[in-house]
């Protein structure tokens, strides 16, 4: 298990040193191309050191990758700024959100799907304001009011990401704890509710209800998220998230293990027609 920055740099090294092999060309030759020492090439495809984002577009160049999505991906994964240099709207936050949220959020705003495990919350990028302002409010005591403001900011711009072109497809299987716990007061919740029957219908989202009458299920560790990138399945990755710091589980082993335990959560968990109708009576009683 390793925090976000690490699995970025060794998931990067490792599909750059795939690249520059399927290109014919040894780390010596890549490195004369670019005009570096061959240490370099080295250390960057073992995930030893950092790479800036204009030295991964000169190695892919070199490869001849033309694939605009990889491209773009890759780059993401190489540090702050996009294709164009422009920095990412969320490294303005970057005095307030911690490293490992950053990170999330880049892996959010690149990857291609996103399948989630909810036992306590609604997923971030289906809740209301309130709803965000509550959660948020809730973990963290003390929060200054101009500081939780930023936060709900934050939270609500990471939902654009559902409206993108293309948008990022989205799978949640919702304990039925989620939508029985009353957040931020009946009204917050009614409303929270009402967006989740809303976002139900989106064609990018796939939302299923876990009711208390299944029983007991492989979800009952906790949440996870599992991200997938529709570039090369090479980047998918498990997030954990704990009370001060999120961890990545980046081994096929790992992926694999969590990717099944979704599906079995997926079968044991009501239809999206089903789970429709129970979220919309769970509101009409709320």
């Amino acid at each position: 298990m390793q925090h976000g920055p690490a699995v970025r740099r060794r998931k990067l090294g490792a599909e750059l040193r795939a690249l520059r092999t399927s290109a014919g060309l040894t780390s010596g030759e890549a490195a004369r191309l670019v005009g570096w020492h061959q240490s370099k090439v080295s250390r960057i495809e073992t995930g030893t050191s950092g790479v800036k984002p204009a030295d991964v577009r000169l190695l892919l160049d070199a490869y001849g990758v033309a694939d605009s999505q990889l491209r773009e991906l890759l780059t993401v994964l190489a540090g702050s700024d996009d294709s164009d240099g422009r920095h990412h709207w969320w490294h303005a936050y970057r005095g307030v959100l911690p490293p490992t949220y950053r990170d999330f959020i880049s892996l959010e705003s690149q990857a291609g799907a996103m399948r989630t495990l909810e036992t306590t919350v609604v997923p971030g990028l289906l809740q209301t304001p309130e709803y965000a302002r509550a959660v948020t409010r809730a973990a963290v005591e003390g929060l200054p009011e101009d500081r939780l403001d930023t936060l709900v900011e934050v939270r609500l711009a990471r939902q654009d990401v559902l409206r993108a072109d293309p948008p990022l497809e989205l799978s949640a299987v919702l304990d039925e704890a989620v939508l029985r716990r009353e957040v931020g007061g009946p009204g917050v919740m009614a409303r929270q509710l009402e967006r989740l029957v809303e976002a139900a219908w989106l064609p990018q989202v796939r939302l299923q209800v876990l009711p208390f009458a299944a029983g007991a299920h492989i979800g009952v560790t906790g949440p996870f998220v599992i991200f997938s990138f529709s570039s090369t399945s090479d980047l998918d990755v498990v997030v954990l998230d704990h009370l001060t710091s999120s961890l990545y589980l980046e081994r096929k082993e790992d992926l694999q293990a969590y990717t099944e335990a979704f599906n079995a959560l997926q079968i044991h968990a009501l239809s999206p027609e089903d789970s429709l109708d129970f979220i919309a009576g769970t509101a009409a009683g709320a």
